[in-house]
């Protein structure tokens, strides 16, 4: 923008109308300024002013026309159409863009050159130190994952540190930056912060030190008495109700209310905390936590909902709170459980009760961990039934509140964590076959006769055990089979008649990536192998962008089909004793016929687990003082019949499909 100095009419006017400046010449304004709307406002240091011409509506239909009044500048550019009024201290070395309403604020200033939250230090899992991420704008949860846990590769994070502290200096300046279209209402306080176009900051207490990332296709709400201080919000997330959040970043599309108390934690997309206390958690995507004595300390989550109550201690001796924890994805706390760090949940299982024995099943994930006289009890596997399981897995892609380029309406930011939502993976899947290997020893070791078997400072009855080996064998079915039969289709869903030519050039591997281990890095399900080249890659210098590592994790997200198969496809043999490079027809049928099997039994676990929510006791409390039928009345008139439920119908639904699904196949295969 041009920009011309004030004539001595323009002075003349704006002293009349109440308004000082310390040095009128360090003023400068647009062509189309006019101060007519500028009024009892005190200048100082260098100055630019927009032209003001359009008016505001605020709640109520009330109208203010833009311009400045009753307001301190100093050293401030202010851009076209903003309105700025009630400034009770000062305004002090911000670019202000357009159409920005300000309004009852306190102090707004940035006092000393500042990153703006970039490269702050976050203690994350261990509060003494050790594990430091360095926060910047655009930070993944992959990212940080590979800092905050890869602390065997010091070279790794020593160029990861170095490349975020590059990007901390380039952002790096004394003045502070509000974006086009952002609103701030009766703000106490905020220093050092830089705020993106469409924000709405509304009865905020102390903003310091940090970036407020919103986009105008996916603004940012800060509400009453928020304080923050130290810290980076991404874009489309929601900061209310008297939330403190110190040394923490907050990513894409999270939600923060009702007092939430947070310090030295990352929390990375779709997270939601209300009432309760984190302190130097890593919060993976979709870590939700909602209740008022619910402490998240210490420990890494991923997809996981802490029950009322849920805690961690990770004080077990005097040197400090150095423990952590670990609940791998899907894993969730019941009201009042408890955890001593250190120790590890797997993927997908349910703590109840008080756990202090320090114990890992990483590789017995889908179980429940249940105190039974102060003694941990493992059930391997029973999750996989579970009808909240599968209504979890169903409802997160549903509740990603994210908006990226690319989607339907073709607006939005760009996502910073890659998400993987699928239930059964390479990486779950590796670790039941290493469940079962874990079951069969321990059956082996004592005995099919005993009653309790014992497996790292957890007990194991003799049906959990037998129960555990069905429905791990169940589940590998099911998932095998699923990535068979898709590999088998074609492009538009269809099969035709496939010979067995045919069906080996379908079934060989494009890639021979995916064949070792996966890992979960965070919401991204990949390669060990990926992770570890990109890792060499940085080591070596020849990654040394953000956008080079986001290319990296993007690559992985988008093969993961490719990879999946190449994984499948190596294990066939391992499982069923079939070479998948030299497989016949009845080999292939043989495996639709497992496959359907084990999608039809689980089915029917699933469905039988959801009529337990229709039963005698869960209609108690229903029916106030009525007799049996009127309690059947108000429980359906409240819950619906068990055969009408969209749940229940559409299990049935899934066993009709999947059955088609192979007759199709076993007729392209005949």
């Amino acid at each position: 923008m041009e920009y011309r100095q004030l004539t001595p009419a323009e002075i003349a006017a704006l002293q009349q109308q109440g308004c000082v400046s310390e040095d009128w010449n360090l003023i400068e304004v647009a062509d189309a300024f006019s101060p007519a709307h500028i009024v009892r406002t005190t200048f100082s240091g260098r100055i630019r002013l927009g032209a003001f011409t359009r008016s505001f509506t605020l709640g109520g239909g009330v109208t203010r026309h833009s311009g400045i009044s009753d307001a301190c500048l100093h050293n401030v550019t202010v851009g076209d159409n903003c309105l700025i009024r009630s400034v009770q201290g000062y305004i002090a070395n911000y670019d202000i863009a357009s159409d920005c309403l300000i309004d009852s604020v306190g102090i707004i200033s940035t006092d000393e050159p500042s990153s703006f939250g970039n490269g702050v230090k976050v203690s994350v899992l261990n509060e003494t130190g050790g594990r430091e991420v360095l926060i910047h704008d655009r930070l993944s949860s992959h990212e940080a994952y590979m800092i905050a846990l890869y602390r065997h590769r010091p070279a790794f994070v020593e160029k990861m540190n170095a490349i975020i502290a590059a990007y901390a200096d380039s952002v790096r300046s004394d003045r502070g930056s509000i974006g086009s279209g952002v609103q701030i209402f009766g703000c106490q306080e905020i220093h050092g912060v830089r705020i993106g176009d469409g924000c709405v900051i509304n009865g905020t207490t102390r903003l310091s030190n940090g970036s407020v990332n919103s986009a105008a296709d996916a603004p940012v709400y800060i509400g009453q008495n928020v304080i923050g201080e130290d810290f980076i919000i991404s874009e489309g997330s929601s900061v209310t109700d008297g939330t403190m959040l110190t040394r923490c970043y907050v990513g894409q599309a999270c939600q923060f209310g009702h007092g939430y108390s947070a310090s030295d934690s990352l929390f990375f997309c779709n997270c939601q905390g209300e009432n309760g206390e984190a302190c130097a958690i890593f919060a993976g995507p979709f870590t939700v936590t909602h209740h008022k004595s619910t402490l998240l300390i210490a420990g890494m989550f991923s997809f996981m909902n802490a029950g009322s109550g849920s805690n961690q201690s990770n004080h077990l001796y005097k040197l400090g709170p150095i423990h952590q924890g670990t609940l791998e994805r899907g894993a969730k706390t019941a009201s009042d459980s408890y955890i001593l760090w250190p120790a590890r949940v797997g993927a997908f299982s349910l703590v109840m009760g008080r756990h202090v024995t320090h114990s890992d099943t990483t590789n017995l994930p889908f179980s429940y961990l249940i105190e039974k006289g102060e003694t941990s009890y493992l059930a391997p596997g029973v999750n996989l039934r579970s009808v909240g399981t599968i209504r979890d897995a169903r409802k997160w892609p549903g509740r990603d509140g994210r908006k990226w380029a690319g989607s339907e309406d073709g607006t939005g930011t760009e996502r910073h964590d890659m998400i993987n939502y699928d239930l059964l993976s390479p990486f779950t899947i590796q670790k039941m076959i290493k469940g079962l290997q874990t079951l069969e020893n321990l059956r082996y070791a004592s005995g099919e006769l005993s009653d309790v078997y014992s497996f790292h400072s957890v007990k194991i009855t003799n049906s959990s055990l037998k129960r555990g080996l069905e429905l791990y064998r169940i589940a590998i079915d099911k998932y095998m089979g699923n990535s068979f039969i898709a590999r088998l289709q074609e492009p538009d869903g269809s099969f035709g008649a496939l010979t067995e030519s045919q069906m080996l050039t379908r079934l060989r591997p494009s890639t021979p990536i995916g064949s070792g281990e996966w890992v979960d890095i965070s919401g991204l399900i990949a390669p060990k192998s990926e992770i570890e080249a990109l890792m060499r890659g940085i080591e070596r210098g020849e990654i040394d962008s953000f956008e080079q590592i986001r290319e990296a994790f993007r690559r992985m997200a988008d093969q993961f089909r490719e990879y999946q198969w190449t994984w499948v496809f190596q294990h066939i043999q391992q499982l069923y004793g079939i070479n998948p490079s030299k497989m016949t027809r009845e080999d292939a049928a043989r495996l639709v016929d497992i496959w359907k099997e084990s999608v039809i039994k689980l089915d029917r676990m699933i469905y039988d687990d959801a009529r337990k929510e229709f039963n005698l006791a869960a209609k108690t409390g229903f029916g106030a003082d009525g007799d049996k039928s009127q309690k059947e009345s108000d429980f359906e008139q409240v819950r619906g019949a068990f055969e009408s439920d969209p749940f229940v119908q559409s299990v049935l639904e899934h066993i009709q499909a999947k059955t088609e699904l192979a007759t199709r196949v076993l007729a392209a295969l005949q």
